[in-house]
């Protein structure tokens, strides 16, 4: 089959993270300015290479207030390092359509090693807008990832109390990304 190369469309990826809030609620929060690539060859996933960067400075949970807090030196700290990247290519694959996708997430300039459990949701072949004119058919796909990270490992240590020896903001922090792809043919010798 041979490598092919896919590059996000940004305007259908984003990244989500669900944190919980008091000890009873959870917050959602959300970036939909990512970017990436994907370099992949089915016959041999151990070449694959991926590359992703998410802008912190546009984290989004519906709360102005709370969101000013994120990109504050408390939690992301964006004045010093605007941008999340991850970058990898270990792939083992664990069912039909499931992979764990290994490589390095760097927040606040932190970086430490993660898994993503990946879900492959297939391929189709789609129209492709530019100028008012449809120059398609583009081929696009689609993978959701889910893991979860320890926001200490990254330096995202701001909390505070609550009563009976709760915090506001959980360790834990569940993330998952919605990557829609668009195969380049120009790179893929289709």
């Amino acid at each position: 089959m041979g490598e092919s190369h896919w590059v996000f469309e940004p305007g259908h990826t984003g990244a989500e993270f669900t944190a919980r809030h008091m000890m009873v609620a959870y917050v959602r929060g959300q970036f939909k300015d990512v970017h990436g690539s994907i370099v992949v060859d089915p016959d041999h996933l151990d070449r694959t290479r991926i590359e992703a960067v998410i802008d912190a400075t546009k984290v989004y949970t519906g709360e102005p207030a709370r969101d000013a807090h994120l990109r504050s030196a408390d939690f992301f700290d964006v004045d010093n390092h605007p941008t999340w990247t991850f970058t990898g290519g270990k792939v083992e694959r664990i069912g039909a359509s499931e992979y764990e996708v290994t490589g390095d997430l760097t927040i606040r300039g932190v970086t430490r090693p993660v898994t993503l459990h990946v879900t492959y949701l297939g391929q189709w072949d789609t129209p492709w807008w530019e100028d008012g004119r449809d120059l398609g058919p583009r081929r696009r796909a689609g993978f959701v990832g889910r893991t979860s990270i320890n926001r200490h490992d990254f330096g995202v240590s701001w909390n505070d109390s609550v009563d009976r020896g709760g915090v506001v903001v959980s360790d834990l922090v569940d993330v998952t990304v919605d990557v829609e792809a668009v195969l380049q043919p120009e790179l893929a010798g289709v």
